[in-house]
């Protein structure tokens, strides 16, 4: 079949991680996608936790609805909040906010996929009903977990920018993505190779197209808002929010932005998801 989603669980747990990695055959990658020779990084982190389950409410709902809201700039003026917050899963990436935008974004999240450079630290973003979910690439974000929620100084080397300070959520709503989760985006829904050219800056899936694996896996229905890019003027909207224009993207080395949208139209067509923009 065009995606075979058999059931991971998506979160990492402390007490039994390491048997789930060789389950998987998370153990001969190393990261951003297993954790060879990152064992003890994710030990520590986790460690901090509280608990890896999906979250009380989400494990009561027979038929899981949800819908992943990307940050698209496709989502100015199209007044799809009431419909985003009307789903019983949504998930939400980086620091796409809802605060000032609620009448074209919704409200509420359920998820919030993040890395330690895009998590928010202003409490003004603040919800007690979301579980943040690290995306980590590199042992230093496994660190930065570790020294943030233990309330020690962060050191902001090693970053492609700076990282969050200061955690504005409870440890008890922080979970570790599987990195399994990731790889099957990267090498089963991409197709990108192991390796890349040494001259070719690797690729790596966006965190939207992480989060819709992620909800292939814990959702019975997905659909889509704010996924949609306009190639044809580099001066749309990149967001929703802020002034970044599409040229900001084009230019991006690190996606591959046109498998992405291909993969994507891919599901749409063959109805796996229903697009709402």
């Amino acid at each position: 079949s065009f995606i075979s989603v058999d059931k991971i669980y998506p979160f990492l747990c402390a007490n039994d991680f390491i048997r789930v990695a060789e389950f998987q055959g998370s153990n001969k990658f190393e990261l951003p996608y297993g954790i060879k020779r990152a064992e003890q990084f994710f030990r520590l982190a986790l460690s901090r936790l509280q608990n890896c389950g999906l979250s009380s409410e989400e494990d009561s709902i027979a038929c899981r609805r949800c819908v992943v809201v990307g940050n698209g700039g496709v989502l100015r003026n199209k007044t799809l909040g009431e419909k985003i917050d009307s789903y019983d899963v949504i998930i939400r990436m980086n620091n796409g906010p809802v605060i000032g935008y609620e009448e074209d974004v919704g409200r509420r999240t359920t998820f919030r996929l993040s890395y330690p450079e895009s998590i928010f630290s202003d409490p003004i973003h603040y919800d007690p009903n979301t579980t943040v979910v690290l995306v980590v690439f590199k042992p230093r974000d496994l660190k930065w977990l570790w020294e943030i929620l233990g309330g020690q100084k962060i050191s902001a080397k090693g970053f492609w920018k700076k990282p969050a300070l200061n955690m504005i959520y409870k440890s008890s709503q922080i979970r570790i993505l599987d990195p399994s989760i990731t790889r099957k985006t990267a090498y089963e829904w991409l197709h990108f190779p192991t390796r890349f050219p040494k001259k070719e800056k690797p690729k790596h899936p966006t965190t939207g197209l992480i989060a819709i694996t992620l909800a292939f896996h814990i959702c019975h229905e997905v659909h889509l808002a704010g996924f949609k890019y306009d190639f044809t003027d580099r001066n749309s909207s990149l967001h929703y929010y802020g002034n970044e224009t599409m040229s900001q993207m084009i230019q991006n080395e690190y996606h591959n932005i046109t498998a992405e949208q291909k993969f994507l139209k891919k599901l749409i067509d063959k109805n796996f998801v229903v697009n709402l923009t």
